[in-house]
């Protein structure tokens, strides 16, 4: 399962996703504060269902998805992020200290201290749509291309405006017979602007590998930051970084439906048992970016959860535990002095030794 977090415009830059590129009219600007993907591979299929939170004046906008072979779109399951976002959370506990610290009394404070695939498509046309919806508030078109220039060309016929430097980089998924998904974002009501939380999409495609299209990213501007969640049968690593930061596993365990009450995910899974692995990444350098993520099972399925410590100061009661230890040892040293004082006053005074005086000397 894959989670893409902070993409956005590649006209007006301020964030770009994982898996794509969004682009809207000149004359318009539109944030994505937040898209979520959850990625299912079992070996022969790939989903990826995606959520978008969005911002701006746009009245429209387009999102470019490359896909490794034909894939078919639907509406997904929003009840699906909340289940991962509660399977995942990190775990709090405390840890406890003794002495005091800055925040504590006497310093301060109160005495308490403070991560269906299908055939490809024949190579006559250089663009043929295999499949255009209506999909709530998405215009989705399904396409094959065998020409990056014809590809923009349709898109741009068609009301997707792609900056040129984005048609250069769809080139590398022309030349490996990739295909694409073209979704136009538009509000439910007339007249409306691209705001908040949209409905999910689910992609669904054939797939021998897991893979995650990450090269359209190199285009951004500023620093990314991706989350994966993998759903698969083992415990899952990108093999490489592709110019970010190394990978970081937040969370890996193995999910069973029987034992653990969450049913979009469980829905997701068709009910069978899988492994849960999430990943951060950072990308401080977008432009360093080489490629797309492969993921691989790791040597063993090893679980690991992210641990949150909250310190508080060790107490007895309502009493710091390091008061009382002080008020410990006072109270042996004065027991100590008592005592000894009480030893001092019940001791016997012996006399002195008598005096023995010498015999006079007899001549």
């Amino acid at each position: 399962m894959v989670l893409s977090l902070q993409l956005g415009s590649l006209i007006a830059p301020a964030y770009a996703c994982g898996c794509g590129a969004m682009v809207v009219d000149r004359n318009s600007t539109v944030s994505v504060d937040r898209e979520t993907s959850v990625v299912d591979w079992d070996g022969t299929t790939e989903q990826i269902v995606m959520q978008l939170t969005v911002r701006g004046n746009a009245p429209d906008a387009a999102w470019i998805m490359p896909v490794p072979h034909r894939a078919t779109v639907k509406l997904g399951d929003a009840s699906l992020f909340s289940d991962l976002r509660a399977l995942t959370a990190p775990v709090t506990e405390t840890r406890h200290y003794f002495w005091p610290r800055e925040k504590d009394w006497p310093f301060g404070g109160s005495g308490h201290g403070s991560g269906d695939g299908a055939a490809a498509p024949s190579a006559g046309a250089p663009v043929q749509v295999v499949g255009r919806e209506r999909l709530g508030p998405f215009d989705v078109a399904r396409l094959a291309a065998t020409d990056p220039a014809a590809l923009e060309n349709w898109l741009s016929e068609n009301g997707f405006e792609l900056p040129d430097r984005l048609a250069g980089a769809l080139r590398p998924y022309v030349e490996q017979k990739w295909e694409y998904v073209a979704v136009r974002l538009a509000p439910q009501e007339s007249g409306g602007a691209l705001r908040g939380t949209l409905d999910p999409l689910r992609l669904k495609f054939a797939s021998d590998r897991l893979v995650y299209p990450m090269r359209l990213s190199k285009l951004a501007t500023t620093a990314q930051s991706l989350g994966l969640y993998v759903l698969a049968d083992h415990r899952m690593e990108p093999r490489g970084t592709i110019g970010g930061l190394p990978p970081e596993v937040t969370y890996a365990d193995r999910f069973d439906p029987a034992e653990e009450a969450y049913p979009a995910l469980e829905a997701m899974t068709g009910g069978k048992p899988v492994f849960v692995t999430a990943i951060d990444q950072s990308f401080p350098r977008p432009s360093q970016i080489d490629g797309d993520h492969e993921l691989r099972a790791t040597a063993a399925d090893t679980p690991y959860r992210t641990v949150r410590y909250r310190d508080e100061l060790l107490t007895v009661g309502p009493m710091p535990a390091w008061v009382l230890s002080l008020l410990g040892v006072v109270a042996v040293a004065a027991a100590v002095l008592l005592l000894t004082a009480r030893a001092r006053r019940r001791r016997p005074v012996l006399p002195p030794p008598p005096v023995t005086v010498p015999p006079p000397l007899v001549r």
